[in-house]
């Protein structure tokens, strides 16, 4: 009997330790989840598990769906785990409803410049991830737990409820590297890119991870972008354009062009002003109107008024800005409680401010302007 009680711990001692190995990344990783001050819907996590961007470009994982099974694939090893978006369309087949505001704009004391965002959607959990790539650049990095399954009532409460978090390394709707690069994504209704060239296709989210993992520079971030096609998962209906922008104070917003094979198109910031700015209608010169227009954008977002408004209070501080006063820029164009016409509720579900040379966040969640939540790369 002695002798069967030994062989069991044994096996088990055995089992225990292959995985100990083979998940060890992942159970570092999951092991850092925790929620922000004690809010339930704003949760970090130190990434530490191994993650190859040369196969998923190998793969051209390009939908929601695909990115979802890879990330199953990955992180089960073979045994299956439940990862679901949580997202829903809307009668139309869209996610018309997100909507957003990103600029860069010169600090005011001169010490360089700071990356302003509002990522407006439903109410849903938000995720800090902060990792550090054996190849490539850390980076701390935000998302939308909703991407891969949570909501208010689904959080990661328990170790195996805190498995699907490990997607969020391949799911950033906003970030910044250790360079100060940052970027972020806005959301252009009917308007989702199909690129279709021999070059490999990556999906929505893939094309920011790779800029942060892998450039320091727009001018790096750009030379990228010409190596693969960005093809944005049609079933949704919702296309995208991106803001990124270098600790130099370079800046870019890249967008495609529905009527010629989805090329790309490159609006550069305006060498003679301080900030550039972006939300939820095209900027480049074919397309580009001062009056809503919804073949450019989407003028039920407002997007028009938070261009002018966030413009004018740019401008008006010669696209000079306090970290404060960056925050009091999103501040004007944040939504709180938006009802749409179809009776769905609208809020800003964070506003960040980047600091492109300290390396730092300043993250508020829900509209809770009164407590800002700081990281440091």
């Amino acid at each position: 009997m002695k002798k069967v009680f030994l062989w069991l711990i044994g096996i088990l001692a055995v089992a225990g330790f292959s995985v100990a190995c083979i998940w060890r990344g992942e159970i570092a990783s999951v092991r850092t989840v925790k929620s922000v001050g004690g809010n339930p819907y704003l949760y970090s996590m130190q990434y530490k598990a191994a993650y190859d961007l040369e196969d998923v470009i190998a793969k051209e994982i390009d939908t929601n769906a695909e990115l979802l099974d890879y990330v199953v694939g990955r992180i089960g090893k073979g045994i299956p785990i439940k990862m679901k978006s949580a997202q829903v369309a809307d009668e139309s087949g869209e996610l018309g409803t997100i909507n957003c505001t990103s600029f860069q704009a010169a600090k005011a004391d001169g010490s360089g410049f700071c990356y302003g965002r509002n990522y407006d959607y439903f109410k849903n959990p938000t995720m800090v991830t902060v990792s550090h790539p054996k190849k490539g650049y850390a980076s701390i990095a935000v998302s939308d737990m909703s991407h891969f399954g949570y909501r208010l009532d689904k959080l990661p409460d328990t170790f195996v409820n805190k498995l699907s978090c490990l997607a969020s390394v391949y799911a950033p709707v906003d970030g910044m590297n250790e360079k100060g690069l940052c970027t972020s994504i806005m959301a252009l209704p009917k308007q989702a890119s199909q690129q279709d060239t021999e070059r490999p296709d990556v999906g929505t989210t893939i094309i920011m991870r790779l800029w942060l993992d892998r450039c320091a520079t727009v001018d790096e971030a750009l030379a990228l972008l010409e190596t693969v096609d960005v093809r944005h998962d049609a079933a949704v209906g919702s296309g995208y354009h991106y803001m990124v922008a270098d600790a130099a104070g370079d800046c870019a917003v890249v967008e495609f062009d529905k009527e010629d094979g989805w090329k790309t198109m490159i609006v550069r910031k305006d060498p003679k002003e301080h900030f550039m700015l972006v939300t939820n209608h095209l900027l480049a010169g074919k397309y580009y109107t001062t009056e809503p227009d919804e073949t450019v954008g989407n003028p039920h977002s407002r997007s028009w008024w938070r261009y002018e408004t966030a413009g004018t209070y740019l401008r008006e501080h010669d696209g000079r800005l306090s970290l404060e006063q960056a925050r009091e820029c999103l501040a004007l164009v944040h939504w709180k409680d938006f009802v749409w016409d179809n009776g769905t509720v609208e809020d800003t579900q964070f506003s960040n401010v980047y600091d492109q040379s300290a390396l730092t966040l300043d993250l508020r969640n829900w509209n809770d302007y009164w407590n800002t939540v700081h990281f440091q790369l």
